[in-house]
Order: C-alpha cells, then sequence, then structure tokens
C-alpha cells in the first residue's frame, strides 16, 4: 500500500512549517496540534458550515473543544491528523479536493453502506478506507 506523505497531510491541517518526515509529524501530533489544524481538517472535508460544526464536535465535543485555549490533546490531534491522512490520500487517488469530498460522503458497499467519513473515524476504520483507497487507485476489484 502506498502512502501520502506526511507534508501533504500537513497541508490539509495547513501546518506550517510542514514535517519532512513521519516521525516529525508524529512529534506535532504528540506534543498537540493547533485547535485550527483541525479547523482547517474539517473545512477541508466539509464544505456546508453546518457539515464542518457537526464534523468537529464528532471529532472533539462542542464544550471540551471551547475549553482548549490553543492546543489539542494528543488524542485529539491524532483524530485531526487521521481525518488530514484520509482526506489526503481520496485526494490523490481522486485527483482533486470535490471528487475526494464525494468519495468520503458517500455510502459505500463495502464499508457495509456507510460512508467513508464513518468508517474513518476509528483508527482501524481509517485503515479500511485507506486500503479501499488504494485498491481503488491500483484498479483492484474492491
Amino acid at each position: 500500500m502506498a502512502l501520502v506523505g506526511p507534508e501533504k497531510i500537513a497541508s490539509v491541517l495547513d501546518i506550517t512549517p510542514p514535517p519532512h518526515s513521519f516521525a516529525e509529524l508524529d512529534d506535532l501530533v504528540s506534543q498537540g496540534l493547533p485547535k485550527s489544524a483541525l479547523e482547517a481538517g474539517v473545512e477541508h472535508v466539509c464544505m456546508d458550515r453546518d457539515g464542518r460544526k457537526q464534523l468537529l464536535h464528532r471529532l472533539v465535543p462542542e464544550a471540551t473543544f471551547k475549553r482548549r485555549r490553543n492546543r489539542l490533546t494528543a488524542a485529539e490531534s491524532a483524530r485531526a491528523e487521521r481525518l488530514a491522512r484520509i482526506f489526503a490520500t481520496a485526494q490523490y487517488v481522486w485527483g482533486s479536493d470535490e471528487d475526494a469530498r464525494t468519495f468520503l460522503h458517500a455510502p459505500h458497499s463495502l464499508l457495509q453502506g456507510l460512508t467513508p467519513l464513518d468508517v474513518s473515524l476509528t483508527e482501524i476504520g481509517a485503515r479500511r478506507v485507506e486500503e479501499l483507497l488504494w485498491r481503488l487507485y491500483h484498479g483492484i476489484a474492491a
């Protein structure tokens, strides 16, 4: 399975300067990403305001997000990274932001009729979605 690089994941999160290795990205996530990184990732995935708000609060509860001053916890940062990784992979496979969003929000039969976005809210689910994306990319019967 191919991997989308840490620079691409960081670009979805608007992290500057971007990490140049997964070790650097892991360090940033462990230290806690800025709240703005999660907001940027959600903005890439959802176009409408209500969808962005709903997704943001599925990843970090509203009251908790409001209490955070500038940084997310490591666990919350990991959720933000996972969202960005799935979006960056879908973007790579489909070749456009719009097609990536369409894929993430459409129910898929190989995901028991759930949307890839819903499935990817857990790490094991994200791996399932990534595997599906790479199978599609390589033309392997999904």
